[in-house]
């Protein structure tokens, strides 16, 4: 070792040790030991934005709870009105980060879902936990479920109108898997619509839409209203899938990487919390219902957070498999197998004309590195494989080893 970094190196030890010795080594007061080294968030106070849903939550909580302070950050949660506002903002630099749709993300990076950019995932925020909800008038004629969808439309060749929340997003592709899987073209069979997620239940009530896919509370906020039932779990369509992610742009991370460390750690804390118990769901849905977030009931929020269901139509059961933030840690990690199945999605349904270089852009989108340095500093555990394998409603494997030929299998396609 020469003398000259022996010197940088011992200084910086003095410095270090003086700021401990001012501030001391509480937790909330740890980022102040970096400032002479290059762990420092490059920016301190950022804005992520949020579209009012139960699983914007361990975002709120990070910021509500004063985590974000813990890496030496400040999360200043920003409301948004519709995924298509987040998509712009976050593009043009009005958001630091989104709770964003994971399909969101890689339609804005592949350029199938408005202005292309290079983007990036940071984390899972949760699984599980959107619904299905069909009106009551369908339920009323026996579409109560899949099948019972499908017979009612077989039967009568009225024009069906289903709404999901943006086109390359989850809720679309959970709301065609579903039908297809029952043997309804969505495409064909259907009208789509957009429609953002708090606007969902006032539209379905004055019936613009014969039934949608959304995350809670929207769905057990129909049932709660009288005008809708739950026909199908998203988690019934596929356990522990992949829902919203902490998403922002590639240019982002390039010049802010200790400041996407920072905030993926707190977050990734936040849904620790929030996952640690009973008393702990409760706060957050009471802190989250309030109007400056999702703005509704709690009781909306606080039963399927629980995994405590209901149809709408008497039938009540408690679901295991319910949003989960954290779970064991292993929630979180930006799996690239769960962002190539949105691609073989994308595909199936026409939104991408040609195969993609699935592993590629992944690989290029899904933040690995920075996830398991932020994972270290939470303590979180980091699983050993980047693709995990999962059984779909269908009988489907994905397993993310050959996504051209499983985008290609499906019967029912564009």
């Amino acid at each position: 070792m020469t003398d000259l970094l022996k010197t940088r190196l011992s200084r910086r030890t003095v410095l270090q040790t003086a700021a401990v010795a001012a501030v001391g080594i509480t937790p909330a007061l740890r980022a102040a030991v970096y400032a002479q080294g290059s762990d420092k968030p490059e920016k301190e106070e950022v804005k992520i934005g949020f579209i009012p849903l139960t699983d914007c939550a361990s975002v709120v909580m990070a910021s509500v709870l004063g985590i974000d302070k813990k890496y030496g950050v400040k999360i200043v949660p920003s409301k948004e009105a519709s995924w298509a506002g987040v998509r712009d903002k976050m593009v043009n630099g009005e958001l630091d980060f989104a709770h964003a749709l994971y399909g969101l993300v890689y339609g804005v990076h592949l350029g199938v879902s408005g202005p292309k950019k290079d983007m990036a995932v940071l984390m899972t925020l949760n699984q599980n936990g959107q619904a299905i909800t069909l009106s009551k008038k369908l339920a009323d004629k026996g579409a109560v479920d899949g099948p019972g969808l499908a017979k009612v439309m077989k039967a009568d060749k009225t024009e069906y109108t289903f709404a999901q929340t943006f086109p390359t997003g989850t809720h679309a592709m959970w709301l065609y898997y579903w039908m297809a899987s029952f043997g309804i073209d969505p495409l064909k069979d259907a009208k789509v619509i957009v429609v953002p997620p708090p606007q969902m239940v006032a539209n379905m009530r004055v019936g613009n839409m014969d039934g949608y896919c959304v995350g809670e509370p929207w769905g057990h906020r129909a049932i709660i209203d009288g005008i809708g039932v739950t026909a199908q779990t998203t988690q019934d369509i596929w356990k522990d899938h992949p829902e919203k992610v902490l998403g922002t742009t590639a240019d982002f991370v390039k010049k802010n990487p200790n400041t996407c460390r920072a905030v993926t750690a707190a977050i990734l804390e936040a849904g620790r919390w929030i996952d640690a118990g009973l008393q702990n769901k409760s706060k957050m849905a009471e802190t989250i219902a309030d109007k400056s977030y999702v703005n509704t009931s709690v009781d909306a929020i606080n039963q399927r957070i629980l995994g405590r269901y209901q149809n709408g139509m008497g039938k009540t059961w408690d679901d295991p498999n319910y949003m989960k933030f954290y779970n064991d840690g292993s929630v979180n990690f930006p799996y690239l197998s769960d962002g190539m199945w949105f691609l073989t999605q994308h595909k199936r349904w026409g939104l991408l004309k040609e195969h993609p270089d699935y592993l590629a852009v992944a690989q290029q989108i899904n933040q690995i590195d920075i996830y398991k340095q932020a994972a270290t500093a939470s303590k979180t555990p980091v699983p050993k494989d980047v693709l995990r394998t999962s059984k779909l409603i269908d009988g489907t494997v994905w397993d993310g080893k050959d996504p051209k030929k499983y985008a290609d299998g499906f019967k029912i396609h564009a």
